[in-house]
């Protein structure tokens, strides 16, 4: 089993937790427990919105606590994956948990990984054994940690997911995240149980914000996750997904993007930085 290790560090002390807590709306017990980390996790979740926007527009994409704080917690954006993950990671250090960053390979039902560009934190509380994936960056959830044990499923508000071991090269176990959707399940993603620290996620943030390759330097995406429902604005296709599967989806004006996004998604955009990402929409 992997052990976590709390030689990395996470920065933990540059964390403002009253500042973060309040900005997840979290107002539970502060202490490394099972009932702290799903009350963190869904807090996290459901309050901080994902959101590639500093990637469209060319802009750096800061890991650094303070810069994730200032936008993150501050500045009421949203981030991707690696921004997610070391904020809730400091946060977790700041209470007490053991906590061990993983690189994932997204698969969206291909059953084949691609490059390990997502960042997940595989956790321990003090008064619990078992370890936890903390999934906060993906930006449809889970709600809550879900168990890393073969075979283990969870359940949050109509939300389903599973978790499959399955046999990898050299021995190295690979671990897959499905997720229940239009009655079937999907493969989400991928990891091994390799701890990793702030530094590795550097370079899959670095091509993730830059490549011209990458999803996330061609097109506006964000999400927003919450218990009833999952909002995803991809461009200008608004996709609103309840727990049964069922969907709705419209197209959004130009015009329309800022109120979309403050309003829906909780992401307020300054005025240069929404009329360079309307420009970007009525040119696609």
């Amino acid at each position: 089993m992997m052990q976590t290790d709390r030689s990395h560090g996470w920065d933990g002390e540059l964390l403002d937790l009253d500042a973060y807590l309040a900005r997840i709306g979290y107002e539970g017990e502060r202490a490394p427990t099972l009932g702290a980390l799903r009350g963190l996790h869904r807090a996290h979740v459901t309050s901080i919105p994902f959101e590639n926007i500093a990637a469209v527009l060319g802009e750096q994409v800061a890991l650094d606590l303070p810069a994730l704080q200032e936008k993150l917690v501050h500045g009421r954006r949203g981030g991707y994956c690696y921004e997610h993950a070391l904020l809730f990671a400091a946060a977790l250090e700041r209470f007490g948990f053991e906590a061990a960053g993983v690189n994932g390979r997204v698969t969206l039902g291909a059953g084949k990984a691609n490059p390990p560009t997502h960042a997940l934190l595989a956790v321990r509380a003090a008064d619990d054994e078992r370890l936890w994936l903390c999934d906060v960056g993906f930006g449809s959830g889970p709600l809550e940690p879900v168990e890393i044990r073969d075979g283990a499923e969870a359940e949050f508000d109509g939300w389903r997911f599973r978790m499959e071991r399955r046999a990898g090269v050299f021995g190295v176990d690979e671990w897959w995240l499905h997720q229940r959707k239009e009655g079937r399940w999907e493969d989400r993603h991928t990891f091994v149980m390799t701890p990793v620290s702030p530094k590795d996620w550097l370079m899959g943030s670095h091509y993730v914000a830059t490549h011209p390759r990458s999803p996330f330097v061609r097109r506006l995406y964000a999400q927003t996750f919450g218990a009833a429902r999952h909002h995803t604005l991809d461009a200008t296709t608004w996709t609103t997904y309840l727990p049964d599967g069922s969907s709705t989806e419209r197209k959004i004006e130009a015009a329309e993007l800022g109120r979309v996004l403050a309003e829906e998604f909780g992401i307020v955009v300054d005025a240069a930085s929404l009329a360079r990402l309307r420009d970007g929409l009525d040119s696609a």
